[in-house]
């Protein structure tokens, strides 16, 4: 059996699992591209939130990260943090409070990114356990509708049997990368988040510290009377 005939084996829900599998390459291809360690923890932009953490340019680093190339999934989650310590002399504190939020919100928007991958994995085994169902209804009718055993009455058995098989198949062929794809995107924006989160220590333990130095209450010195 050539491929095309896996292909036109499978009748409509053949073609329709078809469809499927383009659209879930679209998605892996977006998702490969748009989760990339340089996309979403550039080595760089570290490098210089850093620099301006010890330095205390927290003014500028913010501005930085609000530009075209400092939108990261790390200039987001480091601009949460120091928007929310600029804005009160006790904001520091709540800093670090701040990018945990941030950063849990970026991952679960990168997770919904890649959750269309996961459900065209479960329902493209489905639609090939319904080409399947297909399949067999065809033949039985065909074992109940002829009374003769003609070539043409074996010919239509074997044609709903290929078709009720071919759509598993099929299915099974679309559903099993994206299920291994799923996992490994899962796995690789875990990653990406577990690094930025290490990235931004140094930024948080900054912003706290100017916090904790506000907090505070001023020495009472003594007459010495």
């Amino acid at each position: 059996m050539t491929f095309f005939k896996y292909i036109e084996g499978g009748g409509i829900i053949g073609y329709v699992i078809l469809a499927l599998s383009i659209v879930g390459m679209a998605f892996t291809i977006s998702a490969i591209l748009r989760t990339r360690r340089t996309q979403l923890v550039p080595e760089e932009q570290v490098k210089e939130l850093r620099l301006q953490a010890d330095a205390g340019d927290f003014q500028q680093a913010l501005d930085d990260c609000r530009t075209e190339e400092g939108d990261t999934f790390l200039g987001r989650i480091a601009a949460a943090g120091i928007d929310r310590s600029l804005r009160g002399p006790l904001g520091g504190l709540e800093a670090r409070a701040a990018m945990e939020d941030a950063g849990e919100d970026e991952t679960a928007r990168l997770f919904r990114m890649i959750d269309p991958i996961a459900v065209i994995a479960s329902v493209a085994p489905l639609l090939g356990l319904l080409g399947t169902v297909q399949g067999m209804i065809g033949a039985f009718e065909t074992v109940a509708g002829t009374a003769t055993r003609s070539s043409a009455y074996y010919e239509t058995l074997a044609s709903n049997i290929s078709i009720a098989l071919i759509t598993t198949f099929q299915g099974l062929v679309v559903a099993i990368p994206c299920v291994m794809v799923h996992s490994w995107l899962r796995n690789r924006i875990d990653r990406s988040a577990s690094d930025a989160g290490r990235a931004l220590e140094t930024l948080a333990m900054s912003l706290e510290r100017i916090g904790t130095a506000f907090s505070q209450p001023p020495s009472q010195g003594g007459d010495g009377a």
